[in-house]
This record gives C-alpha cells, structure tokens and sequence, in this order.
C-alpha cells in the first residue's frame, strides 16, 4: 500500500509499505477514504517529537470502511464506515473506566518510555512515535485499528467524509478545552490560535455559552474566518494583547483562556521569543511556551486556563507566581475523543457545528508532502488539509 512516512526533519515521503494485518482478535483493518494533516503533525515533521524514526507512518486522523476484524470484535463488520479516534484505548481499565480514554493504561506498549519523560504513560497514539506506542498511522490506504470493539464510530452513509473526519480529534479537542472552562452565561473566553483546534473550541465556547469569545492569530485569513465563525478577532501582530484583552474585558481579562498552540508558538517581536526559538533550535528546551504565558498573564484572577495545544516536555520561565498568587485553575489534556464523538455527531446532524467550514484543501494522498508545506507555511489561505487515499 502507499502510506506518509516520516523522511528526517521537515521532509515527508509518500511510499510503498507492506499492507497493516491483524494482529490481535480485538484489531480490525480499516480502508482509509479520508486523512487529514493535523497542527500536531507539524511538530513531528519540525523534529520536534522525540523517538519518531525514518519510515514511520504518520497521521492520526482518519475514516473509513472495515474490510477486515478480529475474532473478538463484535461490534464492527466488513462494509461497515467508520471515524477512528486518535487515542487507542482499551475500555477496561482504571483509566478507560472514567473515560479518561487518552490516559488508557494498556496501549502503550512502550510505557517504560514516556515514563522517562513524563512521570506516568498516556494511551498509545496513532502516528505518533514510539514513545507513544510505535503504531502506524491513518495517512495510508489502510490502518490496522487496535481495540477496534471500543474506538471506531460508525457513520451512517447520510453524512460526507468531511462532515465525519473530525470526530477522530479536532473537533472534540476543541470542544474539551472548552467544556474544561466550566463556562456559565456572560463569560468571556479568549482563544489563542486560529488554526483547526482553536476554530472548533471558538465554536465550542459560544455553544456552551459564552457571551463573547475572542481569538487570538496572527494570519489575517485565519482571523477573517473565525469571525465568520461568530468569534472577536485580534490580531497579535497589530496590538498589545494583554493591554487589548483589558481594554476589552474592563480591566478584569477574560474569564477563561483557551491555549490551542503549544509547542511552537511564536510571537516574532520579543526577547523572550528569540530566547525559545534558539534554545528549541538547539534542543535545550522543547516548548515555545508564548501563547500560555501569555495565557497566564492576561486570565483574570481566579480564571481557567485550559490547555489543547500539544506540548512534548520541559520549559522555561513559565509565569508560575501569577498562577498560584492569582489562584488560576490550569486543566489540560490530550482530548478523551471516545467520550465526545456521539454527543458532537448529533451536534452535527442537528446542524449546530459545521466541520466542513475549515476545510480549505482536498489532495490526493500522493500529494502529502506538498500538503505539509502549503499547511505549515499557511500558503493558499490553507486551513486544514485533508488527503484521500
């Protein structure tokens, strides 16, 4: 089959690869119809992601048809299409138990790994290196899906592809950091980043609630939709952000703040951004942590910090004072998506969320490595491009 593999830093190939088969009676094999490149794969595609390797098949989100299952699955059949969620899980754990399904603790096969980073292990991840389970991943013509009987979603033929495919994380990550703010009526939430995550949780926050939601980008087209989306733009290259969230909240700041950036956030203007870029660049710090101190700074006292924006491991001069002294909540995850596709599919067949509002490129997967580039880049107004295999 033709997969994406990880080709070194900034470079990604699209080859042949031997074709994924049934490993365990709970696996079934899925035809990918539908892939998409997510922000978080950009971080693998800068190096910025340890243990990833040469050759590894990338991407994490991804639909399809079952051509194959497992003894032990149930639930699926050949012929049936489905959205796999990112996180696999197993369904019967401590963790899977209280739908904490990103923090399954039986499908990492190399937890000892990311316990030497990260204290405990998250769940494996697909595509998204060893130290997250070394499992292959959804842009390919075919995936093979562990614990198929507790993660895929069967979509009914009524919906697109393009309606579906974000159940498997963008959406319901965006709409975990907002339900993480425990918004109540008359909120104010601010957003840091326009991009997929940071759209949906703009969109999650106003169903949820709130009387007014601002985000916060730099790219004059990503700013121009989330307008549309209903959302206050601002644009951090124009203004003070801190001094332009006062300004705009009475001098309180907004109620809760949504960091969907992560790790290589940038500002393009201060000391401190220079700082993290070359002490990233050299591998002495692996977060450039601008939008959560800024995040932590502009949040009023007593506010929520809810943090969607993947970060991989250590960082420097994070505001810590204003958080304790200030008493900010601080809630953060990889999305539990298992707990969230049913409720955000209705929410889509009721016509409440359009996902197919982010779209901007549609690419043949022999086309990956230039949708990588036109998506890092943000050339051709790219918002979010999906591949089909």
């Amino acid at each position: 089959m033709r997969a994406t593999v990880w080709a070194g830093r900034n470079s990604v190939e699209v080859q042949s690869v031997s074709d994924p088969k049934i490993l365990n009676d709970r696996d079934a094999i899925v035809r990918v119809t539908s892939t998409a490149i997510c922000g978080s794969d950009l971080h693998i595609y800068d190096g910025y992601i340890p243990t990833v390797k040469h050759g590894d098949i990338l991407g994490h989100e991804f639909m399809g048809e079952v051509v194959e299952v497992g003894k032990a699955v149930g639930n699926l059949a050949v012929g049936d299409r489905v959205v796999v969620p990112f996180p696999i899980s197993c369904g019967a754990c401590s963790a899977c138990d209280r739908d904490l399904y990103s923090l399954c603790e039986n499908s990492n096969p190399n937890a000892g790994i990311a316990e030497k980073l990260m204290g405990h292990s998250p769940a494996g991840l697909f595509g998204y290196s060893h130290m997250l389970g070394g499992f292959a991943g959804g842009q390919a013509e075919y995936a093979r899906v562990p614990f198929a009987d507790i993660g895929p979603l069967k979509i009914e033929d009524d919906l697109t592809d393009d309606q579906a495919l974000f159940l498997s994380d963008i959406l319901p990550t965006g709409y975990m950091g907002a339900e993480m703010c425990g918004i109540t009526p008359e909120d104010v939430v601010a957003v840091w980043g326009a991009g997929p995550v940071g759209l949906f949780a703009a969109v999650s926050a106003r169903l949820l609630g709130a009387s007014q939601v601002i985000v916060i980008d730099r790219v004059p087209y990503r700013l121009e939709l989330a307008e549309r989306l209903g959302a206050t733009p601002l644009n951090f290259a124009d203004t003070s952000v801190l001094g332009e969230l006062q300004e705009m909240t009475a001098g309180r700041g907004p109620d809760h703040c949504i960091d969907a950036v992560g790790m290589e956030a940038r500002n393009g203007s201060t000391v401190v951004d220079v700082y993290d870029r070359v002490k990233q660049a050299v591998r002495m710090e692996t977060e450039r942590p601008h939008a959560l101190r800024e995040a932590a700074m502009s949040c009023r006292n007593g506010g929520t910090i809810s943090i969607v924006g993947v970060y991989g491991g250590m960082m420097d001069k994070f505001p810590i004072g204003a958080v304790m002294n200030r008493s900010l909540t601080i809630k953060a995850g990889q999305c539990h998506v298992q707990r969230y596709m049913r409720p955000l599919l209705q929410r889509i067949r009721n016509g409440e969320i359009d996902p197919t509002a982010i779209i901007s490129h549609h690419l043949p997967l022999d086309q990956a490595p230039q949708g990588y580039e036109i998506f890092k880049h943000k050339r051709d107004n790219c918002t979010k491009v999906v591949l089909n295999p």
